[in-house]
């Protein structure tokens, strides 16, 4: 089983294939490890400590750069550690870097390899559902910096993304869940009522695993389609999306959800779990500010009760700190316009960029101070 995917991201063409197993290092790179210190183009593979064993399986002679497991450790160090063993390697600019774990590692290696003799070949293997639908497509590179997640970045898209579902098939129930959150997302950005409800039904394998990998593949289809057409139309987040469209839609969910993680303390929660009481919050100001119809509301928060995320204003947990952090990381998003935050919210159909005004800050106060 081969399915591919095909897009254009600006300057960029960007496939990605969906397959049954781990690909060998000529599938994705002919003649990539014909070179490094020996006169050749070369390439590297990086992983984390839990995916090695995967990286090995690509190749067992390629240099490897293992990092340690976790977002508290996505940063400059860790692109250091690549760069370095890039270079240590003998790789030259027409060199090739392998990102093989989750969003951590292929965001660290796709940011390494934007900048390493100002450009070189990269290619992308996903581990992690979360990675699969949200970090591997697009372009977005990044490393946290001064507790902010991903605050230093390039755009670079792969040029090859390979998902293999047997390193999807040892995914912890927690992994399945965080993952999940990115699926709901882009449901909600497509519009289909359809692709939403049939998200309202859990996967139904052990501890909320999937019973099968391959009935999983439409669903990676379908919510890859979404994110490709979309960074597609805006590959650089050139457009405001106050006018309709562009790519900061897929912020949905993100604004408060970045804000969540960086009261937390980046780690403390996943990733997924930020972005579904995120979009929890983007349904209260949707609604707040008639946005959002309520009987799409009432979907969507069907979707997030089913999947058991934790939605709860405020977030359990959080010290007497918490409220002061979460408004600091609020004000501070990256993607803030004359030094406010924007939201995106649903609509009746996909959803829409709210920009800041005295009615959403009323909102948001209203909203963020329920006890």
């Amino acid at each position: 089983m081969s399915k591919e995917l095909r897009f254009q991201l600006g300057d960029y063409p960007s496939s990605v294939i969906i397959q049954e197993n781990i690909p060998r290092l000529e599938e994705l790179y002919p003649g990539a490890g014909e070179g490094g210190k020996d006169g050749g183009p070369g390439a590297l593979l990086v992983c984390d400590e839990n995916t090695a064993p995967l990286a090995r399986r690509v190749s067992g002679d390629l240099p490897l750069t293992t990092l340690p497991p976790g977002e508290e450790h996505k940063g400059w160090k860790a692109v250091e550690t690549i760069l370095r063993d890039a270079r240590r390697g003998g790789l030259g600019r027409d060199g090739l870097f392998i990102g093989v774990g989750g969003g951590a590692v292929c965001d660290l290696t796709a940011f390494a390899a934007s900048i390493y003799m100002r450009g070189a070949a990269l290619r992308l293997i996903p581990t992690t559902l979360l990675c699969v639908v949200d970090a591997a497509l697009g372009g977005k590179t990044g490393f946290d910096l001064g507790g902010i997640k991903n605050l230093a970045g390039t755009f670079y898209p792969a040029e090859r993304i390979v998902i293999a579902l047997e390193a999807l098939e040892t995914l912890p129930p927690r992994e399945w869940k965080s993952g999940a959150a990115e699926l709901i997302k882009a449901a909600v950005l497509d519009g289909d009522a359809a692709f939403l409800e049939r998200l309202q039904r859990p996967f139904t394998g052990p501890g909320g695993t999937p019973s099968s990998l391959e009935a999983l593949v439409p669903l990676l289809e379908r919510a890859l389609t979404v994110k490709g057409r979309i960074v597609e139309a805006d590959p650089r987040e050139q457009f405001d999306g106050e006018t309709g469209g562009g790519r900061i839609l897929l912020n949905l969910g993100h604004t408060f959800g970045h804000a969540l993680e960086a009261a937390l303390g980046l780690g403390t929660i996943s990733h997924g779990e930020a972005v579904a009481w995120g979009l929890a919050r983007s349904l209260d100001l949707g609604a707040a500010l008639g946005i959002t119809p309520p009987g799409r509301e009432t979907a969507i928060r069907e979707v997030l009760e089913a999947w058991g995320y934790e939605t709860a204003v405020p977030y359990p947990g959080g010290d007497a700190g918490f409220d002061r952090r979460f408004r600091e990381a609020l004000e501070n998003d990256k993607k803030k316009k004359a030094g406010k935050p924007r939201f995106v919210v649903p609509g009746a159909r996909g959803a829409r960029v709210v920009p800041w005004s005295l009615e959403v800050e009323a909102c948001l106060y209203s909203l963020l101070s329920k006890r």
